[in-house]
């Protein structure tokens, strides 16, 4: 009882604290193309600490969805900072933790986001999403070019790296902590479990391509990764259970508060706690929060616009009860924020100093 009031109370404080400071703290902005000659070019937002003054403007934003304040190109703060990874969900972008990548700024965290060729919302090719082995590897590419160039986002603090993946990228940010996916184990899982939306994706994400098998259950791993979120992850019951219960870093796991039909979290998410290391691994179901609550924020009127577009794909507008999304995603940063200020042990003061300046 006294550990999970002192939870709160440190959640409550984070939360006045980070509301305190939004109007303090300055987010850079920066788009670039990694390797746009090569064979799997990368469009990447950065998101980073500045002390530059100028003309704001919003990112992410368009008629159905809301986007952040920020400095585009702005000159990144002096000294190391720690760096958060995103990866977004099947046939999203970096938009859709757009929010959290503003919030963590705020807390002197840089944050960089790529789209996953295939998977993303620019590029659906067919060819391209069936080579789902390539998903960490972006994240690894990304990583890469942020510890050789500081003048792109900032100095990355090299002992404080985490990646915190929605959805699909959340599949993504296990496989870059150790966990070890199984093509036969997520095909024979999935007779019993037919109508869930991740088993429908198998062959669109080439799991059954027995020829790609040994790519796809490799060790896709990155010994920088310093701790990990899953937010309502899907395709959690492909990985073996050993390899969860080996995983060494902290994993914070955030989920839906009810099971839906299609993706339902006591499989998904709840199958990561059961495997993963108990002392570890802290999990939560979030209040209100559906499996798309995890995106950003939705305009007024904005189910009815997608629906107009896309029949069927209003829900992504949807939340649980009369909890709004706002205040499910300032729940969602004072967690993970007080998550990744624990594992990688960042003071608070260090914290409180960051965004204060």
């Amino acid at each position: 009882m006294e550990n999970t009031l002192m939870i709160r109370f440190c959640i409550c404080a984070l939360m006045l604290m980070m509301c305190a400071s939004l109007a303090q703290a300055a987010t850079g902005f920066r788009q670039i193309t990694l390797d746009s000659q090569g064979n799997r070019p990368l469009n990447v937002a950065f998101w980073y600490p500045t002390a530059a003054t100028g003309v704001l403007e919003d990112v992410g934003e368009n008629p159905a969805f809301y986007g952040e304040s920020v400095l585009r190109n702005a000159t990144p703060r002096p000294g190391q900072h720690p760096l958060v990874l995103l990866s977004h969900g099947y046939g999203g972008s970096w938009r859709n933790l757009n929010w959290l990548a503003h919030a963590l700024t705020v807390q002197g965290y840089i944050v960089a986001a790529p789209n996953h060729p295939g998977t993303t919302t620019e590029n659906r090719d067919p060819a391209t999403a069936r080579k789902l082995w390539l998903r960490p590897d972006d994240i690894s590419r990304v990583l890469d070019r942020l510890l050789a160039d500081e003048h792109l986002a900032g100095k990355v603090d090299p002992l404080r790296i985490a990646a915190i993946g929605h959805s699909l990228g959340g599949w993504t940010v296990m496989e870059l902590i150790g966990a070890r996916f199984s093509s036969n184990r997520f095909v024979q899982d999935c007779q019993n479990h037919a109508q869930l939306s991740d088993c429908q994706l198998i062959e669109t994400l080439g799991i059954s391509n027995t020829n790609t098998a040994s790519l796809l259950n490799a060790q896709l791993g990155s010994p920088h990764i310093k701790a990990a979120i899953s937010l309502d992850l899907g395709l959690a019951r492909g990985f073996t259970p050993d390899s969860l219960a080996r995983i060494s870093v902290p994993v914070l796991v955030l989920s839906a508060e009810q099971d839906s039909v299609e993706l339902p979290a006591s499989l998904e998410s709840g199958y990561l706690a059961q495997y993963l290391p108990p002392q570890q691994t802290p999990f939560s179901r979030i209040s209100g929060a559906t499996h798309f609550s995890f995106m950003q924020r939705c305009k007024p009127h904005a189910a009815e616009l997608i629906e107009q577009s896309s029949p069927g794909d209003g829900i992504i507008c949807q939340d649980q009860g009369s909890r709004s999304r706002a205040d499910i995603h300032q729940e969602l940063i004072a967690r993970i924020t007080h998550f990744l200020s624990a594992a990688l042990n960042r003071p608070a003061d260090e914290m409180h100093s960051a965004s204060a300046r």
